[in-house]
């Protein structure tokens, strides 16, 4: 689960990060207010929407050399303007696709005279099963691209669960940010906050960009991005009341709702699988064959006649999709329960696109039975590639 920017500044600060004072605002007609809260003269004026580069983005409504999602602001009067201008209106950046989202609320943020420019994250590394810092001189710019043209500006530094943050850790990250002095002092609070922040509230990503040195000497977090682990949730309502829905895609949001594991796509051919390794490869025969999957769906080992009826009409609701592929492996799943769930479904919703099934395993001369008998429209296959040949041949045809 993603959350805004000054949802994470809320939840850093509560934790004794530095951030800026800032206020979010939900109408043009609180930027005014929300400007004269602060101390100024020098306001930010940022979108909030769950994408990156703002700062680079486009608004779909406005002039080409409209200013981005991330504007500065030198009087109140200024500040109110970039908010009537940007709210209600779609910002397009690298992250969103050409479709880009609609920012809804803004955060009106106190200035800072900006020294250097640092990037920091912390991400699980799965290759050590730690938490570890990424962190990087070049702070402000597109980390991919810094990966890749300078790798050896960027260093990773794991941390031991059971030590935490020590002191060479501290001194590893330290350097490679190239901090002196007070800089160097904040940066020896601060990283270990972050990392309380990041176990204690199960996020899978915590990244800031840029961590900022001000020509005062002081460290400040510029920006914040914050992703949790979805499975984590049950036990931090406190975060689960910072979604935001609106930013979420409503088939995902639906799939959630009855424990699916479902990812939009912008292929054509939906997919309902069972297993995240049966799912991976019947997409990647799908692109083998020349098309592209519309979704990830997996409907679990164990999902019963409801779920997997429930997952077939969030894929059907998906405009974009001209034909479904249904691969299913029949262990603690059941062949006849799927294919009781796909009859109902289709009974329910109706079908008005190509629909191939391929089962196999527990129960597997029953399910399919039950689908010759349904009198629906559904091509059975034999095995994976030859569901996958079928439905593009469908889609094709």
């Amino acid at each position: 689960m993603n959350i805004h920017e000054y949802q994470a500044k809320a939840l850093l600060k509560s934790y004794g990060a530095p951030v800026a004072e800032g206020v979010a605002i939900f109408t043009a007609d609180e930027a005014e207010a929300a400007a004269k809260s602060l101390p100024g003269p020098l306001y930010v004026v940022k979108s909030q929407i769950h994408a990156g580069g703002r700062g680079k983005g486009k608004f779909k409504e406005l002039s080409a050399d409209a200013k981005g999602g991330v504007r500065l602001a030198f009087s109140v009067d200024e500040a109110k303007a970039h908010a009537k201008e940007m709210l209600g209106n779609t910002l397009v950046t690298a992250q969103t696709g050409a479709a880009g989202k609609q920012v809804n609320r803004l955060y009106i943020e106190d200035g800072a005279d900006i020294e250097r420019e640092l990037y920091l994250s912390l991400l699980v590394d799965r290759s050590v099963g730690q938490v570890a810092f990424v962190v990087s001189t070049e702070g402000g710019m597109d980390i991919e691209a810094v990966a890749h043209d300078t790798p050896e500006k960027i260093v990773n530094v794991a941390i031991n669960p059971e030590a935490g943050v020590t002191a060479a850790d501290l001194s590893k990250l330290t350097s490679a940010l190239k901090l002196e002095g007070e800089a160097k002092a904040d940066a020896e609070k601060l990283f270990p906050i972050l990392y309380k922040a990041f176990v204690e509230k199960d996020m899978s990503l915590l990244e800031i960009n840029p961590l900022i040195v001000m020509k005062n000497g002081r460290m400040r977090v510029l920006d914040a991005k914050v992703s949790f682990d979805g499975n984590a949730l049950f036990r931090h309502d406190d975060i689960k009341a910072l979604r935001d829905e609106t930013e979420e895609d409503a088939k995902e949001i639906e799939a959630s709702k009855w424990d699916l594991a479902y990812v939009a796509l912008d292929g054509n051919i939906g997919c309902m699988v069972n297993g995240a390794g049966l799912a991976m490869a019947t997409m990647d025969i799908i692109k083998l064959y020349g098309k592209e999957p519309a979704n990830f769906c997996d409907v679990g080992g164990g999902a019963g006649k409801e779920k997997v009826a429930a997952a077939f009409k969030i894929i059907t609701a998906d405009p974009k999709v001209e034909g479904i592929l249904v691969n299913i492996f029949g262990g603690i799943m059941k062949c006849d329960v799927i294919a009781e769930g796909v009859v109902a479904a289709v009974q329910e919703v109706g079908l008005k696109v190509p629909l191939v099934v391929r089962l196999e395993g527990t129960n597997v001369e029953l399910g399919k039975k039950i689908l010759n008998e349904s009198g629906l429209a559904i091509t059975a296959a034999d095995d994976l590639d030859d569901a996958a040949k079928k439905i593009v041949a469908a889609i094709n045809g």
